[in-house]
């Protein structure tokens, strides 16, 4: 760093190592400099047109004095407007020392014009945006604008006078600095909250947004693991069924390869309503429980196992959502899914009831049975994640060798 730019950043520290900073809103702020500019040049050019019309500046002096004031302009517009705001510290520090200068000289060649020191002082604080350093400069621009007067100059005042004058000019000086510079503080504090707020807000943003996403991604392999990959599973197991039988049972290799292409379809209807995000294909037109004997007929054909519906305890019938609809489907999809796999049945039964205000729908076989607690899967932890969704439960009841019940349950209207 060389020793101009040292010297600069010690007396008008750059923007954002000061206490102070960029003072209220974006629109608030250049409202306030362009407010500071216009008066500015208003006070100026009054001075120029008392310097050249009236009686407050000698004759002899005006000349010099409107050099003085053309200096000013020049460093004004060069230096001490960019400067306003902070973060120029080498034009902050250039504008200053050329204000105290020709303070210096208008103190001795027209102290008339030492009214100017009203615009003078708050150009100070905005140009250093700082408590310390501030003051510092403040008093340089009064000490320097009352040399003239005192020492002789054409003041026709007391040094008495002057020095009252110049100290009352001082402390209300500091004052009102001190106070621009409080609020500067307290703008920039609230821009950095506001900041942090925003900021907060975006990653807030940024993890429901992910957190969404996940969701989907959940959401869509349930469905996939609920609909697909049980309808593919399905014409794996026709398939391979229909290929034995092919030689020997022509007829019933014919009816498993009629099987297959119904399942095929339906997987490819289930596919497109994942995608589109619409209810499952079998409750399309149809009450949950003609959609259960729809599923319990064809998995009887496809397996051969007798298959029961029994909606005996369900009443007069229910109306739920589609949600809860859904999620008993789902769940009877599952439980069936479970037997064809592991429970070596011979027959299952398929139960809808309306108990205490929920609706439940149960599916019960004479398998092998297994321990609950020893035997976990994914598809009956995705199906729990899905019923909790509507604030349902799924119970698994089994005993090795005494078959399984699986209950999903929903809350009734």
């Amino acid at each position: 760093m060389s020793l101009f730019r040292a010297a600069a950043a010690a007396v008008v520290p750059p923007c954002g190592e000061d206490p102070g900073g960029e003072p209220l809103s974006a629109s608030g702020w250049r409202t306030t400099v362009t407010g500071l500019h216009v008066i500015s040049g208003l006070v100026w050019v009054l001075a120029v047109v008392s310097t050249l019309v009236g009686d407050a500046v000698d004759a002899d002096s005006r000349g010099p004095v409107l050099v003085v004031l053309a200096v000013l302009a020049v460093a004004y517009l060069l230096a001490g407007g960019p400067a306003v705001g902070g973060g120029r510290p080498l034009r902050g520090l250039l504008y200053l020392v050329v204000l105290v200068a020709a303070f210096g000289m208008l103190g001795w060649l027209a102290p008339s014009l030492l009214y100017l020191l009203f615009l003078a002082y708050p150009q100070v604080w905005f140009v250093v945006q700082g408590t310390l350093v501030g003051i510092v400069w403040t008093v340089l621009l009064a000490v320097s604008s009352a040399l003239g007067p005192v020492l002789g100059g054409p003041s026709g005042r007391t040094t008495a006078e002057v020095l009252q004058e110049s100290l009352v000019g001082l402390v209300f000086s500091l004052a009102l600095g001190m106070w621009i510079s409080r609020v500067l503080a307290q703008s920039a504090e609230r821009a950095g909250l506001i900041a942090s707020l925003e900021s907060t807000r975006s990653e807030l943003a940024t993890v429901e947004r992910e957190r969404g996403v996940m969701e989907e991604r959940e959401r869509l392999a349930r469905e996939v693991h609920d609909t697909l990959a049980q309808g593919y599973t399905s014409i794996v197991v026709l398939a391979q069924s229909a290929a034995e039988q092919v030689a020997t049972d022509p007829a019933t290799a014919r009816e498993r390869l009629r099987l297959i292409e119904e399942v095929a379809r339906d997987n490819l209807a289930e596919a497109r309503a994942v995608v589109a995000a619409f209810r499952p294909v079998a409750l399309d037109g149809s009450t949950l429980v003609e959609a259960l004997e729809r599923l319990a007929g064809r998995f009887a054909r496809e397996t051969g196992l007798a298959v029961r519906v029994d909606t005996a305890a369900l009443g007069d019938g229910v109306a739920l959502r589609r949600d809860e609809e859904v999620v008993l489907l789902r769940g009877a999809q599952e439980a069936l899914t479970n037997v064809r796999r592991h429970a070596g049945a011979s027959a299952v039964v398929v139960r809808v009831s309306r108990v205490a205000g929920q609706v439940s729908v149960h599916v019960e076989d004479d398998g092998v049975g297994f321990d609950p607690g020893a035997v976990g899967g994914a598809g009956l932890e995705g199906l729990r994640g899905r019923v909790e969704q509507v604030g349902g439960a799924v119970d698994v009841a089994s005993v090795p060798g005494e078959g399984t019940r699986v209950t999903v349950r929903v809350p009734g209207p």
